[in-house]
């Protein structure tokens, strides 16, 4: 398990949260700088503790999915989508269980 780091086509900071089979767990939102994406990661690390600061909810094309949460509410990152509500417990477990742990490899 491991957080990746990369710059997206934009040149903004993004994080991914990757399962040891390769698969993408959680996906953050763009940050301007390498330091606020670095700050997101440890933001996950601790708020994955909290299961309060999980949101679970369907999309519009009916899949489900969650959202971790930080303390003031805003979303530090967001889950890959699931075809059950089991699917994206086991998601959120996966985070909860190896986020504060995992790595961080910048490509």
């Amino acid at each position: 398990m491991s957080f990746e780091v990369y710059t997206d086509s934009r040149d903004e900071y993004r994080f991914r949260l990757k399962a040891s089979n390769g698969e993408i767990i959680l996906s953050s939102e763009g940050y301007k700088a390498k330091a606020g994406c670095m700050n997101g990661i440890e933001s996950v690390k601790t708020n994955s503790a909290l299961m309060e600061r999980f949101e679970t909810y369907e999309d519009r094309a009916g899949k489900h999915r969650f959202r971790l949460k930080a303390a003031n509410q805003q979303v530090i990152g967001v889950g890959e989508a699931y075809e059950s509500e089991a699917g994206v417990k086991d998601g959120i477990e996966s985070v909860r269980r190896w986020a504060p742990e995992a790595e961080i490899v910048e490509l």
